[in-house]
């Protein structure tokens, strides 16, 4: 164990904590710097990055273009949380959170802003009666695992990922603590997926997609390079429906989006029309960042 830490009577902050992320962490809300936000030609505007949050949204738009709802067309526009763009005066009118991802939707007038993942999943599907399952008695079941996903991927995230794969330091105990947490969350779902296909029983919905980009990419060994530490190939339920969603067309392109990190086929850093995933040239992506 690492050695105890005595907290002091008044918490002060240190702007150079360490880890990956401390120069964009910080104890204050609002902009630090003026930059508006680009808006292209489509009805639907969406400022993101291809983290599991943002995956959400662009796998959702995805599948509503390939369910033949050409009202769903979208720009994705890339906001790199490193270099601190979620900052931008433009972007905290969006999302005073200044979290990814946040969707402008111009069919208003004014335009509404939705900011957070789960709000847009709910805010599209019921827009376009699209992924909600079809049994209205499986709606709540359906809210109750989209909502069980957004209150508990905070542990897999900022708890277990942030200690195991950015901390400055490896710790055992906030290590071994969320750990414990996740792998309880994969039994929760792996015992739920025993009995039904899908989250809310037989039909593919929001809440699907929702947990599919935490859970099921971390099934898929995607997240932290943890599936080996965590034996996510024990959950067999949870790997069944994560492979099954993955082979989907609409969601491999969704994953592509804003994502500007790993394997550079991967990467569409921008996504203004169909036929930019037709399009996807070395000349508009980054250096992998593995």
């Amino acid at each position: 164990m690492s050695d105890t830490y005595t907290p002091p009577k008044v918490w002060t902050w240190e702007s150079e904590s360490g880890g990956r992320f401390a120069s964009i962490n910080r104890p204050i809300s609002g902009p630090t710097h003026d930059k508006k936000l680009s808006v292209g030609k489509h009805p639907h505007q969406l400022y993101s990055l291809a983290t599991p949050n943002g995956v959400k949204v662009t796998v959702m738009f995805e599948e509503l273009l390939a369910a033949g709802i050409k009202e769903a067309e979208y720009d994705a526009w890339l906001i790199n949380i490193g270099d601190g763009d979620q900052f931008g005066s433009g972007f905290v009118e969006v999302n005073p959170n200044s979290k990814i991802p946040a969707l402008m939707d111009h069919t208003t007038t004014p335009p509404t802003r939705i900011f957070e993942s789960g709000a847009i999943l709910l805010h599209l599907a019921e827009k376009f009666d699209a992924f909600l399952t079809k049994d209205p008695a499986k709606r709540p079941e359906m809210l109750s695992w989209l909502f069980w996903q957004m209150g508990s991927a905070p542990y897999l995230g900022g708890g277990f990922g942030h200690f195991y794969a950015y901390a400055p330091e490896k710790w055992e105990y906030p290590i071994n603590r969320f750990a414990m947490e996740v792998k309880r969350q994969l039994d929760v779902l792996d015992k739920r997926l025993a009995e039904v296909p899908y989250l809310a029983g037989e039909d593919y919905t929001i809440a699907d997609i929702a947990n599919w980009a935490w859970y099921g990419q971390l099934a898929l060994g995607r997240l932290y390079e943890a599936a080996e530490f965590l034996s996510v190939h024990e959950y067999k339920n949870v790997v069944r429906w994560a492979e099954e969603i993955d082979s989907r067309p609409a969601v491999q392109r969704g994953r592509m989006v804003n994502r500007a990190f790993g394997d550079p086929k991967t990467q569409l850093h921008e996504r203004h029309d169909a036929g930019d995933f037709d399009t996807n040239t070395q000349d508009k992506i980054a250096p992998e960042d593995s």
